[in-house]
């Protein structure tokens, strides 16, 4: 995606079933699943750069000792900031030497992050928040085991409003106002509920306190938990967890927005947002790595047992397509394919778009995460090319000679790489005039390869959202190539609507389909919809957000995806370029061709899965309106 878009965070549970000395003497440390976490955060470090934090809980650590060890770092490159700084507390221990640090008994007595137990997360800050205190794995501390809580996710909530005022009328008092802290909160409460109506039925049953800690860790109800805390959640969520004394779980949201997959042996369990990173952190077969179901939550017991148990019931599955467009690695089969496939849906139009003139267009992409789109496209490129040498041979009949039949074999599409993203440019120059001319050199051109005035220049990319990177940047650098025309061909459809599940798209201001719907309606003299959207938009304001219907869709209606097109391409063209500039998107119709499993389009259609996200798109609309700058849950 050209335009920087932050989204997703990323997360890894990891559940040792075995005591640290049998790593040890099978593969030789019993720092296994400390090395484990940490290849798999690494293999997901595209869901998350602003921070990452690591929690490690030792399970039955005697009284005295501590059993919860938390690293979070929000600095350049904090995975490795969080290793290191683990790293060093290993090193640092008081009395240890190079033989004791090596002993899984001594290390899990005496050492830090030497548990049975691991929770680790990347983050991006969607809600604007960057401090240290906003990375997770977040805690909630308290001296019973059982009551100890730890969450890390990838999740945003439409409603943290009506959370945060149920927590009030309990009588607590949230420290924050985040859906972070709020689930957090939410959570905990439930926890707590759970631990006091298990302390009073043992109570009764003439057990004493010790015994009823105990009893309480081995029977708390981890799903009932789960059921009671999410009951009011509106939006996209994988929750990962762990209670001190050693119960772990992840749930997922009953539409399936955000994902998550697990694998499971006899050794280890690993829950993941991403099967391609568990196939290759663990070496194992596609088959092997299960998505954790809708509405379900992956419960492991700390005793080690696991079950995948309903939490919520499962709603229409809205799987979040841009995973599969582009947020998600592409290592994983099925997103390759899908990716694939979605390049070669848009073949057909862009050979009509070219007058099926392959000699004067020249196909590329940009930017890299575009390449396996761009295999796709050419693929279906291809296949029209071998069509029209057939159908030439064949019009040949008995005129056929050596001649004729290379100056049609000859027939190929061309093939380039025309930029490179050599560096990344820091943007140290204040004055925007400077920074812009330094965004502009962020790309490097490959040139002689493009016929002057004559070529036409196709270049594929993932998704076109802002536009801003092609205004200021790569359309000026394509320029510089002076090809007679630029397509500019985008993956997905366009983006109409914000998104409130985890990526950041929040404003609708930010999109250039938008913008560009907007001033198709203020040139047609059509401002009375703008108007009647708006008016239609605040009388819902204070309705429950499943009464409110999303009218923002109405702007839409009077033009076709083709005129809203051709109009971002004029407002995204610079002044200063001499190349005809076109831009072409994917249909919706073609996305859900390509990823039939995966069909949350709510940024692309308006229909969102869940009641907060109409409440979400109607308010982002009035802050447009009404001139504010700001988020709209």
């Amino acid at each position: 995606m050209s335009d920087q878009i932050k989204h997703e965070c990323g997360f890894v549970l990891i559940r040792l079933r075995k005591p640290l000395e049998y790593y040890k003497e099978k593969y030789g440390s019993w720092m296994y699943g400390l090395h484990k976490l940490y290849l798999l955060m690494e293999k997901q470090h595209n869901r998350g750069q602003d921070g990452a934090g690591v929690v490690s809980l030792k399970i039955d650590q005697k009284s005295g000792s501590k059993y919860l060890s938390r690293k979070r770092s929000n600095k350049e490159n904090p995975i490795q900031d969080v290793f290191a700084g683990i790293n060093k507390s290993l090193e640092s221990v008081e009395g240890s030497t190079p033989e004791l640090i090596k002993d899984p008994v001594w290390a899990k007595e005496n050492m830090p992050f030497s548990g049975e137990l691991y929770l680790g997360h990347l983050r991006y800050g969607t809600f604007g928040r960057h401090s240290i205190d906003y990375v997770h794995p977040v805690m909630r501390e308290n001296n019973w085991r059982s009551r100890n809580l730890v969450l890390a996710g990838n999740f945003n909530l439409t409603n943290v409003d009506e959370i945060f005022k149920n927590l009030e009328d309990l009588g607590q008092h949230p420290k924050d106002f985040t859906d972070t802290v709020t689930i957090l909160e939410n959570v905990g409460h439930f926890l707590d509920e759970e631990n006091q109506m298990l302390f009073r039925q043992y109570k009764n049953e003439g057990f004493s306190n010790r015994e009823i800690s105990h009893k309480i860790e081995e029977n708390l109800d981890v799903r009932k938990i789960l059921e009671r805390s999410s009951r009011r959640w509106d939006g996209g969520y994988v929750i990962a967890g762990m209670f001190g004394h050693g119960d772990s779980f992840v749930a997922r949201d009953p539409w399936g927005i955000r994902p998550a997959s697990y694998y499971v042996d006899d050794e280890i369990v690993v829950v993941a947002s991403e099967r391609p990173v568990i196939q290759t952190a663990m070496n194992v077969g596609i088959n092997d790595v299960k998505e954790l179901k809708p509405g379900h939550a992956l419960i492991v017991k700390k005793n080690g047992e696991v079950s995948e148990e309903l939490v919520r019931v499962p709603q229409e599955r809205r799987s979040c397509s841009f995973e599969r467009i582009y947020f998600s690695r592409g290592s994983d089969k099925y997103i390759y394919q899908e990716r694939k496939q979605l390049g070669k849906l848009l073949a057909p139009s862009i050979l009509d778009k070219v007058n099926h003139d392959l000699k004067n267009t020249v196909f590329s992409y940009i930017p890299n995460t575009a390449e396996t789109a761009f295999y796709g496209m050419m693929e279906g490129v291809m296949s029209a090319c071998t069509n029209q040498k057939m159908r030439k041979i064949k019009e040949l009949g008995s005129e056929i000679d050596d001649k004729k039949l290379e100056e049609i074999m000859s027939l190929e599409p061309r093939i380039e790489k025309i930029a490179i993203k050599d560096v990344k440019m820091r943007t140290f120059i204040a004055d925007d005039e400077s920074r812009d001319d330094l965004v502009a050199h962020v790309y490097d051109v490959t040139y002689g390869i493009v016929k002057n005035q004559e070529d036409t220049l196709v270049i594929i990319d993932d998704s076109i959202v802002r536009g801003t990177t092609l205004k200021k940047s790569i359309l000026k650098i394509l320029d510089r190539l002076h090809p007679k025309k630029i397509i500019v061909v985008s993956s997905a459809p366009q983006i109409r609507y914000p998104d409130c599940y985890g990526i950041d798209m929040a404003k609708l201001g930010d999109f250039c389909a938008f913008r560009a719907t907007i001033a198709l309606l203020k040139e047609r003299g059509m401002q009375s919809i703008i108007d009647d959207v708006y008016k239609k938009c605040k009388e819902q304001q204070n309705l429950p957000k499943e009464e409110i219907v999303n009218y923002v869709r109405e702007i839409y209606k009077p033009f076709t995806v083709e005129e809203v097109s051709a109009k971002i391409a004029e407002m995204l063209t610079p002044e200063d370029i001499d190349a005809e500039v076109e831009v072409v998107y994917q249909t919706v119709e073609n996305l859900h061709k390509a990823c039939p499993n995966d069909n949350g389009d709510w940024y692309f259609t308006g229909r969102y899965p869940t009641a907060g996200g109409n409440k979400v798109v109607n308010t982002s609309f009035i802050n447009f309106v009404e001139g504010r700058n700001a988020r709209a849950y």
